[in-house]
């Protein structure tokens, strides 16, 4: 496996991953994957549903549920194996900040937004500084585009789009070094896409803060300045730095048109 420098954020090495299956034989629904995430830099992955996007996002950032795992290959993840990573787990979900795709749907209803925000500090520890922390949401907040007044309220006070820049906010509020987001842009509008989209450049310019993300749509594939990465039933079938330079299989398409808007 091609070792991983500092300059690395992710190596991915012939990954396979496979769910459990109630006939008892793991179906695998990534194949042979490989790519290198250089720090400060981004990953988008395409695909039609079922292609084994969100299920590698998932792996890699260490969230992945139960009867999920690693059956081939390896990826090295902000230092840590996703296929052993033992009590390093911990470790990697606290530098990698993960965005499932229906988490802004899905916020703790009987939490407020501060809560919700401040939830990765207060379920790590024990004694927190109140006023640091109550300045870190709503600076947070405030960069996402989000009034002040939020912070008060419930999330069904919200629109979708601000329950979903919310999630983000709790993504990002441990400072991670990686972010893993599926589908971060969905649910918002242009002007609140531009705020989320500068937010996340700002921390690769700023902080080298590298990204993974999962798009549906081409014009979010667009947005960013990334490498993309095309999957069709666990397998590459397309790589390349933007669009336009993609590389695809022979047999590939069809797929091409998940990145042409």
């Amino acid at each position: 496996m091609t070792s991983q420098t500092s300059a690395d954020s992710i190596v991915c090495s012939d990954l396979s991953i496979a769910h459990a299956s109630g006939r008892g034989t793991p179906e695998r629904v990534v194949d042979g994957v490989s790519f290198t995430l250089a720090r400060g830099a981004a990953l988008i992955l395409v695909g039609a549903t079922g292609s084994g996007k969100s299920t590698l996002a998932t792996v890699l950032a260490g969230t992945a549920g139960p009867g999920v795992g690693v059956v081939g290959g390896d990826a090295v993840v902000e230092g840590v194996s996703v296929r052993r990573p033992g009590r390093r787990l911990r470790l990697l979900t606290v530098v990698t900040g993960y965005l499932g795709q229906t988490d802004g749907a899905t916020l703790p209803a009987r939490l407020t937004v501060g809560d919700i925000v401040a939830e990765p500090v207060t379920s790590r520890q024990r004694k927190v500084n109140g006023r640091a922390l109550s300045f870190r949401v709503a600076t947070l907040l405030d960069e996402l585009g989000l009034p002040l007044g939020a912070v008060g309220k419930y999330p069904y006070e919200l629109s979708a789009g601000m329950r979903q820049r919310v999630a983000i906010a709790r993504t990002l509020m441990l400072e991670p070094r990686l972010v893993v987001a599926d589908e971060p842009l969905a649910n918002l509008d242009v002007e609140a896409r531009e705020i989320v989209r500068s937010a996340l450049e700002r921390r690769q310019r700023d902080a080298g803060m590298s990204l993974l993300l999962v798009a549906n749509e081409p014009e979010n594939v667009a947005r960013f300045d990334a490498d993309v990465l095309a999957l069709r039933a666990g397998h590459t079938v397309g790589f390349g730095h933007g669009v336009e330079s993609m590389t695809w299989t022979p047999s590939s398409e069809a797929d091409r048109r998940l990145v042409s808007s």
